[in-house]
């Protein structure tokens, strides 16, 4: 090792003398010794730029990783791992550059002493030499500052980052000029400077803006900055929570839970009713225990506890680290976008089968993000049209194939229960007035906000009794423009209890825009639905990349008239008489379209529990308990 040590000195003294032969002066000679120095190291510079350019390119799924991991350390190291991987890159290669320039410092240190007359120290000498110091520290300071704005890795780097390492180089380059020679001292402040100069040249040569997109880094930093401000809100509600240690207790109980068979995921309270008749049924049928997790804590579920039927309570945030240490024979979930976001499929069990049962009869492909159903293994589907959209999705895509599995609507069967028992309770004696509902939904230019007031106008010229019900998000944030509306139209029920559904069930004719309570009202009372025309909400904007026409567009001029919003004014009464009178939309026609476009009407809950069971038992027979 010594030998090499002194090679390399050695090495260093040579070359210094060989400047010094040119210019017959040493402070020349280390200037021109230290650009020679910076052309022999130029390929290892070239390098550090390329492998900055990297790691700032890498950096917006840096922040999506972390945005959608926080506070779980464990998944981002993994996921971190998997890019670095995959982009051949290695944190430690950062340290070699570093290593490099410190060999070559101590190495310049004693060929300066060995090889040059520039010996004299300042801190003992004084004087003239004190400027030495000064000169260290400025041009540290001048490099660092440079570096803050143009060099592509430190100019991404936080305040803390990069005025800590300002600091520290100004601190080592005094040091270097006050305890070293002044030999030394004015060889590291031309570092300094050709340093700076260096990268200004390598920036035009290798421009990192040819490299990286820096709209896509921008977006995933206001990614992160939202989820770390969301994680804190988060926290901060998570310790004043009356129910921190029932989270703590249940966590606690379910991972203690041996053998769980199949667990259910609701999101939060009133969720159960997409689950209901399948669980009933489960029940029924066997002696299966149900593990309910929900993250609501004032869940219904808690009140339903028995032997068969288990409740947790685990929040969001618990809720991703428990997904990915998920023990379970067969996960069913109405949550959208798994593996997508924040939750994951199980890192300890790779052969647990995924189920999803949709809330709705509506488009996967329109009103769910593009990959959103992608992780799944099974997909319970409501009718043909969503079969026929999924399965298509994967032959175009390449995608694996899942059971697609014909179920029907828990939902709709149950409305329809609850409609056929308040018509029975109610005796069969007609209304003497027809009823009107207008229920839109919560987006942008519903009904409310687009042309209620020349759908009442119009209204109110009929013999109808017409009642507004709002999405309760609406109310709750523009209540002051429903009551400016009641004020306005005093013979007009607006309607702000939700508490039941029955002004529902008892409604003539249903008038919306793109809310999904079209299909359930028309396939569960067999009533038409008057459609206004609003825009549509798209949340894939390549769902035409399918041929399958989605059912939310299909349906509306099955199940009732589409109007635009403009025309309101002109064709809302008419409209509305064609759907009340016209034998197209009679009891007889809708049921025809039930049963065209839903499976296995009022028989979903045995459909989705005899899957799940049979599915249970062929694990069981292949030695999974």
């Amino acid at each position: 090792m010594g030998a090499v040590t002194d090679a390399v000195i050695g090495a260093l003294i040579w070359l210094i003398n060989l400047c010094y032969g040119f210019c017959q002066n040493y402070w020349i000679a280390i200037l021109v010794f230290t650009f020679l120095t910076k052309v022999i190291l130029l390929p290892l510079s070239i390098w550090v730029q390329k492998n900055s350019i990297k790691t700032v390119r890498m950096q917006p799924e840096m922040n999506h990783i972390s945005a959608t991991y926080l506070g779980n350390q464990e998944a981002i190291s993994e996921e971190q791992y998997k890019l670095f991987k995959r982009e051949k890159y290695s944190p430690f290669a950062d340290l070699i550059p570093l290593v490099v320039q410190l060999v070559l410092l101590m190495g310049v240190v004693e060929a300066v002493k060995r090889g040059t007359s520039l010996t004299d120290i300042p801190v003992k000498t004084g004087g003239i030499t004190l400027l030495i110091p000064l000169l260290a520290a400025l041009s540290a300071f001048f490099m660092c500052y440079i570096q803050n704005k143009i060099n592509v890795l430190q100019s991404e780097q936080g305040a803390l980052n990069k005025y800590g390492t300002m600091a520290f180089s100004v601190g080592l380059s005094l040091y270097l000029g006050f305890f070293v020679s002044i030999g030394v001292g004015f060889y590291w402040s031309c570092s300094n400077i050709l340093s700076t100069v260096q990268l200004f040249l390598l920036n035009i040569w290798i421009n990192p803006k040819d490299y990286i997109d820096y709209d896509a880094l921008e977006k995933s930093k206001e990614e992160l900055r939202e989820a770390k401000a969301f994680m804190a809100s988060r926290q901060k509600e998570d310790k004043k929570s009356p129910y921190r240690d029932k989270e703590k207790a249940d966590y606690k109980r379910f991972l203690k839970e041996p053998d769980k068979k199949i667990v259910f995921y609701s999101e939060k309270n009133g969720f159960y009713k997409y689950y209901k008749n399948i669980i009933e049924e489960i029940i029924r049928r066997t002696n299966i225990v149900i593990h309910y997790i929900t993250s609501d804590p004032e869940d219904e579920v808690f009140q339903m506890e028995s032997d068969q039927f288990k409740p947790y309570y685990i929040g969001e945030n618990r809720m991703i680290v428990l997904m990915m240490k998920m023990e379970t024979d067969i996960m069913v979930m109405t949550t959208p976008d798994l593996e997508n976001f924040q939750l994951k499929r199980s890192y300890v069990q790779k052969d647990i089968e995924y189920i999803y049962v949709p809330h709705d009869v509506n488009s996967a492909n329109l009103s769910f993000h593009k990959e959103a159903l992608d992780h799944y293994d099974t997909i319970f589907t409501s009718g043909p049209k969503n079969k026929q959209e999924l399965a298509e999705r994967e032959q175009k895509y390449g995608l694996p194939r899942k059971n697609l599995v014909e179920w029907g609507s828990s939902v709709i069967d149950n409305m329809t229960q609850s409609y056929e028992e308040m018509v029975k309770e109610a005796g069969t004696a007609a209304q003497e007035t027809k009823t009107v509902l207008i229920a839109p939904s919560w987006q942008k230019d519903n009904i409310l906000d687009s042309c209620i007031e020349e759908m009442l106008d119009q209204l109110a010229q009929t013999p109808y009794r017409v009642i507004v019900r709002p999405h309760p998000q609406y109310v709750r944030h523009f209540e002051a423009r429903i009551d400016a509306l009641a004020a306005k139209y005093k013979d007009i029920t607006f309607q702000k209890d939700f508490s039941s559904n029955r002004t529902v069930y008892t409604a003539d004719l249903l008038v919306t825009d793109w809310s999904s309570i079209a299909f359930e009202y028309a396939f569960a009372t067999l009533k038409p639905v008057l459609f206004v025309d609003t825009p549509m909400k798209i949340l894939n904007p390549d769902y035409k990349e399918l041929e399958t026409v989605p059912i939310d567009i299909e349906l509306r001029d099955r199940i009732g008239i589409s109007i635009a919003p403009q025309a309101v004014g002109n064709e809302m009464k008419s409209a509305v008489e064609k759907l009340l009178w016209d034998a197209q939309f009679s009891r007889e026609s809708m049921q025809c379209l039930k049963e065209e476009y839903i499976y296995h009407n009022g028989e979903s809950g045995k459909v989705g529990a005899k899957y799940i069971i049979d599915k249970l038992v062929e694990r069981s027979g292949k030695g999974r308990g």
